[in-house]
């Protein structure tokens, strides 16, 4: 199965070890040497609208990715890795946090 990143961003991702929903897929990090995708980005949930910033992003590995459906992407995800800080609140218009 072919599948574009375009489409890969409407996909839902399953967490496989307790069938939680982390979200959809926002983003993919490819390595350029290589010509290939090192992990799929699913962008931290808004906190108070958006105006507290957001939680971390959840980064999920390729070779954790166990199926990828038509409609959803099933995960062996560890919930304690793979997390990315992200900048807080104002810190792109105050400087930093």
């Amino acid at each position: 199965m072919n599948c574009r990143l375009i489409d890969m961003r409407h996909k839902e991702v399953i967490n496989i070890k307790d069938g939680t929903r982390i979200g959809c897929v926002c983003d993919v990090e490819i390595d350029t040497a290589d010509a290939r995708v090192v992990a799929i980005v699913i962008y931290g949930r808004l906190r108070c609208f958006g105006l507290l910033g957001r939680e971390d992003d959840i980064i999920i590995k390729w070779q954790d990715i166990q199926v990828i459906g038509d409609d959803t992407i099933l995960v062996c995800y560890n919930n304690c890795c793979h997390a990315r800080k992200r900048s807080r609140g104002f810190g792109g218009f105050f400087g930093n946090n």
